[in-house]
């Protein structure tokens, strides 16, 4: 223990997963979870569906909406980090400016972050289609 009373024996950090849709982050996601937990480490994982519906409900898809999604995960997952949790995030994340600025909370605060892209071919997304996606945008409802 340091003396803020955090175990230092196993430090946290941060392991962002990002990619297209159903390219199989989540299960990645929780399969880590699963390791990291039978290793004895803390570990919480910040599915971005799940976020989306409680922390950032009623935001949208604008790339501003998005922007404020990454960044109030990235908040959450840094302070879980900083406190010796292991944050494990998959999230679809599309644009670099927002990972980046997750990125730069993380080097300011000193705290340890590997973000992963997930990189499923398309075909295979859509084939998984978990989500519905690819089958409304094949069929003109959404873009």
């Amino acid at each position: 223990m340091n003396q803020q009373g955090i175990c230092t024996c196993h430090p946290g950090a941060t392991v962002w997963l990002t990619g297209l849709p159903s390219a199989g982050k989540t299960t990645l996601a929780r399969a880590l979870a699963a390791r990291l937990r039978a290793d004895g480490r803390r570990v919480e994982v910040l599915d971005g569906d799940e976020v989306r519906e409680f922390l950032s409900a009623g935001l949208g898809f604008s790339r501003e909406d998005r922007h404020t999604n990454v960044a109030r995960i990235g908040l959450v997952a840094e302070v879980l980090a900083r406190n010796g949790v292991m944050a494990v995030v998959p999230v679809i994340a599309p644009f670099a400016d927002s990972r980046e600025a997750v990125r730069a909370r993380h080097a300011k605060s000193a705290t340890p972050y590997l973000e992963v892209h997930v990189a499923t071919p398309v075909e295979v997304c859509s084939v998984r289609d978990v989500k519905g996606l690819y089958a409304k945008q094949a069929a003109g409802e959404i873009s």
